[in-house]
């Protein structure tokens, strides 16, 4: 039985981001250049599945991720601290974006032949900011990325992607052991 070059794409991305999001939980280093590899990769595919408003968040991704690696490289000489939100601008951060996620829905889904627009824009308004509380080691990321991972299988299920839908299955149990691994880091460091 031969593999599909989609499928093969499919697998790639699938070990990359695993890889990225497995580094992320233990702050290292090398965890931007697999986000640029599956990034680059979960681009192409959501182009081709029409999923557009997904396709745009992962050039927001790559550029999050030079940031990130840049970032994190400074911090290697002077340890990059996790840090903690305020209850007010989590608050802020959910208002906005669930407004922007209603907004991007409604124009997607009126104005595109996008899949599913109020989904995508919702785990892609969401994830805009976890990602740069990433790339800061704001603790909290990991509790964003948890309810946006459910969202993305939902997402890839309904598109036919079933193994970008199973990668962000196990990225909902990664995002556990990231606030448990970034939480023990943030007790040690207080």
């Amino acid at each position: 039985m031969s593999i599909t070059y989609v499928a093969l794409l499919e697998w790639i991305t699938f070990v990359t981001a695993l890889a990225y999001v497995y580094f992320a939980a233990q702050k290292k280093l090398i965890t931007w250049l697999f986000a640029l590899i599956s990034v680059g990769l979960t681009f192409y595919l959501d182009v081709i599945g029409k999923l557009y408003i997904e396709s745009g968040l992962q050039v927001f991704y790559f550029a999050m991720a030079i940031y990130g690696w840049i970032n994190w490289k400074k911090a290697e000489k002077n340890d990059l601290l996790i840090t903690r939100w305020s209850i007010q601008l989590h608050l802020l951060n959910i208002f906005a974006s669930a407004f922007l996620a209603l907004l991007v829905g409604y124009i997607f889904d009126n104005y595109t032949e996008q899949s599913t627009p109020f989904l995508d824009a919702f785990t892609t308004c969401f994830s805009l900011v976890a990602t740069l509380m990433v790339v800061k080691r704001v603790i909290e990321n990991w509790l964003y990325w948890i309810f946006i991972n459910v969202g993305m299988v939902v997402l890839y299920m309904n598109n036919g992607f079933e193994i970008l839908a199973a990668q962000y299955g196990i990225f909902v149990v990664l995002a556990l052991y990231g606030y448990w691994s970034w939480n023990k880091s943030f007790k040690l460091q207080a």
